[in-house]
């Protein structure tokens, strides 16, 4: 009887030992494959979050025309634009080609349907006489390998 306990209890702990075994990944690069699967996985789903909540928008005013103003003179011009899509369009960020033109831009999402204005001050200053172009680019939930770009043009004069 103590043959049959002895051998059971033999089994039982080479059985217990491999059963651990398999649970742990005991390769470190099995475990570095892992987490890329699972980073790429988190990404992918990320992605298709973002994807479902993209829109779409209309730019009424995309370019503007100063005409001639006197080197020190300030300027402004406001760009409409409609959110065409389905969605709530979140204007995530404005930036100028330069620092002589500061762009502003809503700061609350624009609900399907509605219109609402980015603003662009251009401070001439010390800017050279003649002609000017200068951009202003938008960032927001619209298509993601598209950004819209807003741009205007100003003859500077002493």
């Amino acid at each position: 009887m103590k043959k049959y306990f002895l051998i059971l209890a033999l089994a039982s702990v080479f059985v217990s030992c491999d059963v651990k075994r398999k649970d742990k990944i005991s390769d470190d690069s099995k475990l570095g494959e892992l987490k890329d699967s699972i980073s790429q996985q988190k990404a992918q789903q990320e992605k298709d979050e973002a994807l479902k909540n993209y829109t779409t928008v209309q730019l009424i005013d995309s370019a503007y025309s100063f005409g001639t103003i006197t080197e020190g003179e300030k300027v402004e011009f406001s760009y409409r634009f409609k959110n065409t899509g389905d969605k709530p369009l979140i204007i995530a960020g404005v930036t100028a080609s330069c620092g002589c033109t500061v762009p502003e831009k809503p700061e609350k999402p624009i609900a399907p349907g509605q219109e609402d204005v980015i603003k662009a001050k251009f401070d001439s200053k010390g800017r050279p006489k003649g002609e000017a172009r200068k951009e202003v680019f938008v960032t927001a939930n619209t298509k993601p390998e598209s950004s819209m770009q807003l741009s205007f043009k100003v003859e500077i004069t002493e």
